[in-house]
Formats: structure tokens, C-alpha cells, sequence
């Protein structure tokens, strides 16, 4: 059996058994879910032994292997997030618009699952199980694409949950996991026209890029990260270095982090000795503009590509701006429309930012950090989407459906 053929009958597979999750009560989908959360911390030895093995084979870098890890403490991030799945209401059902037609013909907008969801992901074992959660919860079949890297991570997570729910009375054959980590595998999934309704491409730009080149099944793509912070003139120090900190230094190694830090001409005449500092100390390597440069002839100059830069490391592009239009149009012309942040005691400075930049989170006195489904309030994400169509942002349960329109009559035909 060739590659296309193989990755078929998985996706095939998952479809055959759709219904098993499509036409699940809310019951039985947080039933899913609880058993599924208990598992995964019970056989967490388990797991944790599998990844092992993957981090240790791992040659793509700190911050992939940082992706890859799993320890206790983030497997019991993952279970508590199929946790705060049960918590939330299951979209699918939901009657969006009813109305009666001028010929009494009575109309509903219902909330229905996509289908069969395909995801193809990077070194972040985490996103087998959130997958899946999001995939229960929202009443769709998954067919799971995890890289090489993750393999053995990837496996171990996915039969942990399969079987829990096997366990506790339900077909869990609507998850798929395809164990192909070729290039061609990837390919095949992104044609399963037929067979899978929509792809979610979730890792670097590559990966993105070579799905939207290349699927013929619909893509949601998902965005890199190169976020700002921008320090308006008016901002507090105090608050401001915290917020930098926090959304550089963190977690270097995720979309959401800080990448470019713009700073006011005036605040940088004030405060870049300081906030350069602050940065030094927590490790970050800074390359700056030529009027940063001016101010502290030490640091390394930036070049055009570091601005559009996603480094997922401890570094950091620095700019001096001449005000908030001109942070606004930097952020717009080198940002990837992902999470972007100002700091400002400046109402209207504030509001500009958050009208005119162009991303799928904006913050006021806030890091970057939060652009997270769990932080928001959406249980575990399926990924953070920076296109426009469809879904944007953190996307969640709903953002997983689409709708169907039901129409009930009495005998009405058209004349």
C-alpha cells in the first residue's frame, strides 16, 4: 500500500466512525473527556518515558526540543484543559437565527460540526490531546498528522485517550492517529478531499506555507507569531518592563511571545539604558535600530529580515518610533497579524493602536502572552488563526462548527 492509499484508510476510517462523536450527547462527549483527563495523569509515567525517547533523538534545537517536552506538571496542563472542556457548553445544536418566511415556512440557523477535522502539527505533543478534547467537544472526527519528532509522544497520547474511552463504553475510532512522518504523508493529507472537511496546519511558516501551497482540502491557517510590545511615551517603566518580560522571556519558544519591542523616542530617551538592561539581565540578545544605536552604540544593528523576525529564542528586534502612527504602520508592515500589545497611560494613544493594528489580539497594558484558548477562556485551542475568514484568534469550540439551515413546513411548494 503506497503512502496516499495508507493515509486514506486512516482518514477513511475516521469518517466511517464520525457519527459516534457527531451524534453524541453533552453527557456523553464530558464523559469522554473526564475519562480521558484521569487517564492521561494516571499513565503520565508512561507518557513521560515515550517523549523521552523523542527528546532525546530531537536535532531541530533548544526551542523544538522545548515544544517537544513533556513533564508532569504540563500533562497536568493538558488534562486540566479537556477538564475546562466539560465546564463549557457543547456549541453544536445551538440555534443561531429563526424566523417565518413570508410563506410560513419556518427557518433555523443550527451550529453543526465541521466533519472530519484534519490537523497537521509540529513537535507539540500537547496539541494530540487538545485536539482531540476540542474534536469531542464540538462533535467531529480527527485525523492527527503530528511531525516525526513527536512520534512516540504522539502514539502514547493517543492511546492513552483512546483507550479511556473505549473504557468507559464509547467508540473512540473517530480519532486517527496517521503514523506517517514523511513529507508525502503530510501531502496526502492535505488532499483527502472527500474524507476530511478542513485542514488546521499548526507550527513554524514552513509547515503553514506548505499547506496552503498545497491542500486542496479547505486550510484554517494558523499564524506565526511575530508579536510587539510598544512603549508609548506616556507609559509607566514599572509596568512596562514587566509586561516585556513577560511576554520575551516567559516562553520563547511559542507563537504569543514578544519578537519586536517598539519604544517612543521620547520614553527611549529616558528609559533605553534601562529597558535594555533589564533585557541583558534576563538573557535576551537585543539587535536595535540605527537610532537605538545612536543612544547605546553597543548593541547589535537590526537588519530588515530581524524586524519580520519570528526568533522563538531569547532575542529581540528594537525600534525607536517616532509615536503611535508609526508603531501602528511598523506593526502592520512586519507584524504577522498574530498578538500585538501597547503600554500607555494614553486613552486615546491606546484606542489608536487597538483600532489600526491589524492582528488577531490587540492588548492594552497587557503582555502578549494571553493570546492562549485557555487563557481566554476557551478550554484547550485548536490553534491561534490569523486569517479573517472563518475563525480569528484563539479558536475554540464554536470556531470548530459551521451551520446548516433547517426549514419546516406544511405542504408548501414554490410557485
Amino acid at each position: 500500500m503506497d503512502v496516499y492509499e495508507s493515509v486514506a484508510a486512516v482518514c477513511r476510517k475516521a469518517k466511517e466512525h464520525a457519527s459516534a462523536v457527531a451524534f453524541a450527547s453533552e453527557a456523553d462527549m464530558n464523559a469522554m473527556l473526564k475519562a480521558a483527563a484521569d487517564a492521561l495523569r494516571a499513565r503520565a509515567a508512561y507518557i513521560i518515558a515515550e517523549n523521552a525517547e523523542d527528546v532525546k533523538n530531537c536535532t531541530r534545537g533548544a526551542q523544538f526540543a522545548d515544544r517537544l517536552m513533556l513533564n508532569e506538571k504540563r500533562i497536568d496542563g493538558i488534562a486540566a484543559g479537556l477538564e475546562k472542556l466539560v465546564e463549557l457548553k457543547c456549541p453544536v445544536g445551538e440555534v443561531l437565527e429563526e424566523r417565518t418566511l413570508y410563506n410560513g415556512l419556518r427557518l433555523s440557523r443550527v451550529r453543526v460540526p465541521l466533519g472530519v477535522i484534519g490537523i497537521i502539527y509540529e513537535s507539540r505533543p500537547n496539541v494530540t490531546a487538545d485536539a482531540i478534547g476540542l474534536c469531542v467537544k464540538s462533535g467531529n472526527a480527527v485525523v492527527l498528522r503530528g511531525s516525526k519528532d513527536a512520534l512516540r509522544s504522539n502514539k502514547a497520547i493517543c492511546a492513552v485517550v483512546k483507550g479511556a474511552i473505549a473504557a468507559a463504553g464509547y467508540d473512540p475510532e473517530f480519532i486517527q492517529l496517521i503514523e506517517d512522518g514523511s513529507r508525502e504523508g503530510a501531502t496526502a493529507l492535505m488532499q483527502m478531499n472527500g474524507l476530511v472537511d478542513v485542514l488546521i496546519p499548526r507550527g513554524g511558516a514552513a509547515l503553514i506555507q506548505n499547506a496552503v501551497r498545497n491542500a486542496t482540502v479547505p486550510v484554517i491557517e494558523t499564524g506565526t507569531g511575530n508579536c510587539h510590545v510598544y512603549f508609548e511615551k506616556s507609559a509607566d517603566l514599572s509596568m512596562a518592563l514587566p509586561v516585556l518580560l513577560n511576554a520575551k522571556t516567559q516562553r520563547t519558544s511559542v507563537c504569543n511571545a514578544c519578537e519586536s519591542l517598539l519604544v517612543d523616542e521620547e520614553f527611549a530617551q529616558k528609559h533605553l539604558a534601562e529597558i535594555v538592561a533589564a533585557l541583558q539581565n534576563a538573557g535576551v540578545e537585543i539587535v536595535a535600530c540605527e537610532k537605538c544605536r545612536a543612544l547605546i552604540p553597543s548593541l547589535a544593528p537590526a537588519t530588515e529580515e530581524d524586524f519580520a523576525a519570528e526568533f522563538l529564542a531569547m532575542k529581540i528586534s528594537v525600534k525607536i518610533v517616532s509615536g503611535v502612527d508609526e508603531a501602528v504602520a511598523h506593526v502592520n508592515k512586519y507584524g504577522t497579524h498574530h498578538s500585538d500589545s501597547i503600554v500607555t497611560n494614553d486613552a486615546a494613544a491606546a484606542e489608536k493602536f487597538l483600532n489600526e493594528v491589524d492582528s488577531a489580539a490587540v492588548y492594552h497594558n497587557a503582555s502578549t502572552r494571553f493570546t492562549d484558548g485557555f487563557e481566554f477562556g476557551l478550554g484547550a485551542e485548536m490553534g491561534i488563526s490569523t486569517q479573517k475568514l472563518h475563525a480569528r484568534g484563539p479558536m475554540g469550540l464554536r470556531e470548530l462548527t459551521s451551520y446548516k439551515y433547517v426549514v419546516r413546513g406544511e405542504g408548501q411548494v414554490r410557485s
